[in-house]
């Protein structure tokens, strides 16, 4: 008889024991049958990450075969304004003149480049637009701003002085895109252009404002005009010579520089205020001076010789002097509250840059107290990082900037796909932007 109760308190045990270990292996390790999954078609397997390479194939970008006055035409007007004799017959061997916003220069050459010597690229150009995912308009719609040279008053008109209108070609090139199937189709969603100088494209913003947009920065642009969900932020091309050298403090005695153009408008007035501050000041120099070879060749010394360098606001939020500074590893100084910079889902500025509010960087003494605060090996740590990002500035750099925006646009490809199938299924338009809009820092509907 005493048998019985050990017999079903042992039964309890073995059941209890069972349960568990069912529901351990339940939730706790769960099987998958690998005839089923496959690894190799997760996106962000471990294996790709550490790569680095995205096992999905490369997007298919159409280069667009644009009339000459576009593209060529553009440079030809350029030098033409500036007393060259160019060869009308052969104007694809006029040389694009070096500026600050030389990014669709480099993305048109790169697109026109064999695959071969595109080593890294998440894009390859296909021939067949029925293939393309994407649509690159090569304008150069920066050059085009500047092909009338600007001139002092009383100088007297400048050869072939209505010779060329960037406001004429602005409006023919969108009456041309706006007769493409491709562009009908999508209401150019799918295409891309460069307006990098930030009063590119002014006039027919509003009639590109669909596409991908390649910007400087948002400081010309209403909130339904440039967007972060749908555009990409580039690098202005660096002016001076990049620094060569390796990390250190020893040759760098001058403890802030800027060189640059000291009286600018809207958000650019912090310059004059930030002049009278700073040049009291016994290890900063900050100087006047405008866009020339002497005066490249002067702020290359400069930054190169200087632990930061100084970054405000221009007549919008950005400039080129910040690029200039990372290729320099002077490390840079940011007083420009509304900047957005280029690459932020892979630089941390912060790791690279010191950023400093508007208002108490205004205050004397304020600026230079903090910077004399940091460590020299606090300035090491900013230049071991601007040395590791450098290349994402160097537009000229096989795996550089270049790649980089393709990789930005890239990223948008969902986005395009996504608002292309939504607007052809909606039985009528809607009064106004509903999927792209932002205000510079988040998504306002979706």
């Amino acid at each position: 008889m005493t048998r019985k109760p050990v017999l079903n308190r042992t039964l309890i045990i073995v059941f209890i024991i069972l349960v568990l270990y069912a529901l351990f292996n339940t939730f706790f390790q769960p099987t998958t049958d690998s005839s089923t999954f496959d690894s190799s078609t997760f996106p962000f397997n471990s294996a790709t990450l550490a790569a680095g390479e995205s096992k999905f194939p490369s997007v298919k970008v159409y280069l667009y075969d644009l009339p000459e006055r576009f593209t060529y035409g553009v440079i030809r007007h350029h030098s033409l304004a500036r007393g060259s004799r160019a060869d009308e017959k052969d104007v694809s061997s006029v040389k694009y003149p070096g500026h600050q916003h030389m990014a669709e220069w480099y993305l048109f050459s790169d697109l026109t480049r064999q695959d071969s010597e595109r080593t890294g690229s998440p894009v390859v150009r296909v021939f067949d637009p029925d293939e393309a995912d994407l649509f690159f308009v090569p304008f150069f719609s920066s050059l085009s701003l500047i092909v009338n040279p600007i001139r002092p008053p009383g100088s007297g008109p400048g050869p072939e002085k209505n010779a060329y209108s960037d406001e004429e070609n602005q409006e023919a090139l969108v009456v041309w895109l706006e007769k493409q199937e491709y562009w009908k189709r999508s209401n150019g969603r799918d295409h891309v252009i460069v307006a990098s100088d930030p009063n590119a494209m002014y006039r027919v913003v509003d009639r590109v404002k669909n596409c991908v947009l390649l910007l400087s920065d948002f400081g010309r642009l209403r909130p339904d005009q440039g967007s972060l969900v749908k555009d990409v932020i580039v690098p202005y091309s660096h002016r001076i010579k990049s620094y060569d050298g390796d990390v250190g403090v020893d040759n760098r005695n001058t403890l802030l520089f800027f060189m640059g153009n000291r009286y600018r408008k809207e958000g650019g007035k912090i310059r004059d205020t930030l002049f009278q501050i700073l040049e009291k000041e016994d290890d900063v120099i900050i100087k006047h001076g405008a866009q020339s070879r002497e005066s490249r060749r002067a702020a290359s010394q400069g930054m190169h010789t200087s632990k930061f360098c100084l970054h405000p606001a221009g007549d919008t939020p950005s400039a080129c002097r910040l690029f200039d500074a990372i290729v320099s590893l002077c490390v840079p100084v940011i007083v420009s509250d509304s900047i957005e910079l280029p690459f932020e889902d892979t630089i941390d500025y912060r790791k690279i840059a010191v950023f400093v509010e508007t208002a108490p960087a205004t205050k004397p003494g304020y600026l230079v107290s903090i910077l004399r605060g940091i460590t020299p090996d606090r300035v090491l740590e900013y230049q071991k990082e601007l040395k590791k990002v450098k290349r994402y500035f160097e537009y000229e750099e096989p795996d550089g900037t270049v790649n980089e925006i393709w990789r930005q646009v890239s990223k948008k490809l969902p986005l395009i796909k996504l608002m292309i199938n939504r607007e052809n299924r909606l039985f009528a338009k809607e009064a106004e932007c509903s999927c792209v809009c932002t205000n510079q820092t988040a998504i306002r509907t979706l």
